[in-house]
Parts: structure tokens; sequence; C-alpha cells
């Protein structure tokens, strides 16, 4: 079973200043609520059970935002009021499970997720990117239950159009399993249009296996001098490593830009 998972949080989130130089993105509310509390929702609902966030100094205020017990208390003792008591239960919910890990150097997912490593304590762990919201349907847990079917590494899948597929990494797909699933024989980060092997692409949900620390810790940079986590998946696949990529039901919500994050406020505002 799948109970641990890693949430990277130490990016500037560049895609949505002035709001981020002052405001950790993953906080600023959607349809009033933190967005990094619809991550934690899905993963309770998934069935995890301990999540690993990656921070860095400049983030602090994200931990805060778990830790600041002596503002509750004061302010339930004054006003006693019933939405601030269950909103502070909620918080203490989601504390129990987090561990707090920092990446101060900003390295790429790869570099974030390797800090995490002496923390993960199974063969596969769930690893999900903030920016990217599925709503309606939980993606986690059906990539959970693929897992559990073929016992195999899962990544999210989406059709994009083929003009952006030098945003996202890129499948090649190889063996169809069902009309939502295929096993994978490559990723690409980030290719041209004319060398990208498709138009689906690796959305940030991942259910990846800990060998995955060996070839992150050997890994040299990639891209922007970043340590990509989509090449140290690629070399367990050559290595012949099962990777599944699944096409998930839900709504994909980009809220890590300032468009998708207004857009993302008003699709969530209508369920």
């Amino acid at each position: 079973m799948i109970k641990q998972a890693i949430i990277p949080l130490a990016g500037l989130g560049t895609r949505l200043l002035p709001l981020t130089s002052v405001f950790a993105k993953e906080l600023l509310p959607i349809n009033g609520k933190p967005g990094i509390e619809y991550i934690l929702d899905e993963c309770i609902e998934a069935g995890i059970k301990e999540v690993i966030f990656i921070i860095s100094k400049k983030k602090i205020m994200i931990k805060n935002y778990f830790y600041n017990d002596n503002f509750y208390k004061k302010i339930i003792a004054k006003k006693k009021d019933s939405r601030i008591i269950n909103e502070y239960k909620k918080i203490l919910k989601y504390k129990k499970m987090i561990k707090f890990v920092y990446q101060n150097e900003p390295l790429g997912t790869g570099n974030a997720v390797l800090k995490a490593k002496k923390y993960i304590k199974d063969k596969y762990f769930l690893m999900l990117l903030p920016d990217d919201l599925i709503i309606k349907h939980n993606c986690s847990k059906s990539m959970i239950q693929i897992h559990n079917k073929y016992k195999s590494s899962v990544m999210a899948s989406m059709s994009v159009n083929r003009k952006d597929v030098t945003r996202w990494g890129i499948y090649k797909l190889n063996k169809k399993i069902d009309k939502k699933n295929y096993f994978i024989s490559d990723v690409i980060e980030k290719p041209s249009i004319n060398k990208a092997p498709s138009n689906k692409a690796v959305i940030g949900r991942y259910i990846l296996p800990k060998n995955i620390f060996s070839k992150l810790l050997k890994q040299k940079p990639g891209k922007s001098g970043e340590i990509h986590i989509t090449d140290a998946i690629q070399s367990l696949i050559d290595e012949n490593y099962k990777f599944i990529a699944h096409h998930f039901s839900g709504k994909y919500l980009d809220c890590g830009s300032m468009n998708g994050y207004i857009k993302s406020s008003l699709e969530i505002s209508k369920i």
C-alpha cells in the first residue's frame, strides 16, 4: 500500500508575482481555502498517512500556518466561534501527518525529492505537485488502485495541445492496458514540438519506486541546470522498470500561473 507522499513546495512561484513576493503561493486562497489544503485532502482520501513537505527557509510561512496554535487558542478562548474551532481542528489533523524537509537551493524537483530520502519507508511513494489541482475525481486514489493491480509505478497523463508540448514532460506510449492506462517506453522533459513522441503529458501526480533515490544521487543537472525527476524516471525505464501512464478522470486546473489561479477559483466555486 502507498502510505507516504512527498509534496515539493520550495519553488518561488514567480509566475504568480507580485502576489508571491510576500506570500507562499501554496497558501493563496482558492475559493476561500488555501491551495495546499486541496492537495492534503486528496492525499487523505487516497489513504495517505504521512506527507513530507519540502520547503525552503523562504517558505517558512507554510510551516507557520500549521504551527500557529497559540493564535488559535487565544481567539477561541475569547470568541468560542464554532467555525474557527472547526478550522483549527482541521489544521491540527493536517499537522499530525506532516513532516518538513528543507531544500534551500532551487535545484529542481529531482533534488527536492532526494531531500526526503531518509523518510521513505516502503517500496513506493506518492508525489504530488501543488500547482496541479485535479478536481471532481481523486486522481491519487485511482493511481494507487492501478499500482496495487499491476505492482508498477504510475504517473498521471493528460492530452495537451501539440503546440504546448514544450511546457511538459511528454510520454512515448508503449503497450495499451485499457482505455485509460498505457505502459510507457520513454518520458522526455520539455521536448521541442518536432521531437515530442506524443501529446500525452505528465501531470503532477507520480507513484515512484524507492530506488529512484539511487538514480537521483548520481544524476547530473539537465535543462536549466536542474535535477529533473523525469530524467531519473527515464533511467529506471531504461532498466526495464515498468511505468504506467494513467489518463485520469478528474478536471485539471493549473493554479501556478495568474490566469490559471483565477480560473481555478472560478471552477471550484461552481462545485
